[in-house]
């Protein structure tokens, strides 16, 4: 499909929204600036959501969704519109005075519905690893085993490969796109995922080939949508340390303190964070 058939789809007075937060605060990677070097607050961001491709734009409350598919009940859906963001800011700047500078300068981040199996398989691939880096993985991935779904100015997009088509892969195809170790995870888990179903707890991922705490906590909280999850990384790990003087190594207790401080809040809570330590450097 090219460009010139989408259909736009529009929201008015829409709140708590900016392109910039949603799409770099770590919890997806195949949203890209339009243009590279737009500076502006809300810049244009094109990329796939399931096996849509689509232009997104956000001006003065109006968001503007140009797609190759999907309803207007899908793509609010995905951004989360139904979720009031400035009631979550107060509850955890009123319960943690702290968070407070962080859910302000991150306020328009919206924790997106993504597809369960993608966000699976972005997480494993993720480990140990940049975004940048992490971004050219997936497209690689998404090129070889997954089905064109569009092309906007000249760049194809393409669908996220299916459960099925990763699981019948051989590991050397997917070690040739740069994927080392993490190419036998991906196989792996593909086929567990055919096999037992999708997982829908801790305890399922855990059992899953090529992943940890920290992946499942990530798939749960964009993925799974538990929104209770607070996932631990190095940038994270630090926050605690700086904001409570928690050892960078006691995940149990930076666990506990989360549930205790942010409690039904908490994955929203560690992005604020991490979007407001990671870009301003702290």
């Amino acid at each position: 499909m090219q460009y010139s058939d989408f259909k736009k789809i529009v929201f008015d007075n829409v709140k708590d929204f900016n392109t910039v937060h949603i799409f770099e605060c770590g919890q997806c990677f195949r949203w890209i600036k339009e243009k590279a070097d737009d500076e502006n607050d809300n810049p244009v961001y094109v990329g796939v959501a399931g096996s849509y491709a689509a232009r997104v734009s956000f001006d003065d409350g109006t968001l503007t969704i140009e797609a190759s598919g999907g309803d207007k009940a899908f793509w609010a859906d995905y951004f989360d519109l139904g979720t009031d963001y400035g009631e979550i800011k107060r509850t955890l700047s009123e319960s943690e005075p702290k968070i407070k500078e962080a859910a302000e300068y991150g306020y328009g981040i919206r924790i997106l519905n993504q597809d369960l199996f993608e966000t699976l398989i972005s997480f494993i691939i993720s480990q140990n690893n940049n975004i940048p880096r992490i971004r050219k993985c997936i497209e690689a991935i998404c090129e070889r085993f997954g089905e064109k779904t569009a092309e906007i100015d000249g760049r194809e997009i393409y669908a996220f490969p299916t459960p099925e088509g990763l699981a019948q892969a051989e590991v050397e195809d997917i070690a040739a796109l740069k994927l080392g170790y993490r190419s036998a995870y991906i196989v792996e888990s593909s086929k567990e995922y055919l096999q037992y179903g999708a997982p829908s707890c801790r305890d399922d991922l855990i059992k899953m080939h090529g992943i940890g705490p920290k992946v499942a906590n990530c798939i749960m909280l964009f993925g799974l949508r538990d929104v209770e999850a607070f996932p631990l990384d190095t940038w994270v790990r630090h926050i605690m340390n700086d904001m409570y003087g928690l050892d960078e190594k006691a995940d149990k207790a930076m666990y506990t303190l989360a549930e205790d401080r942010f409690g039904e809040y908490a994955g929203y809570a560690q992005q604020y964070l991490f979007y407001y330590y990671r870009d301003k450097g702290l």
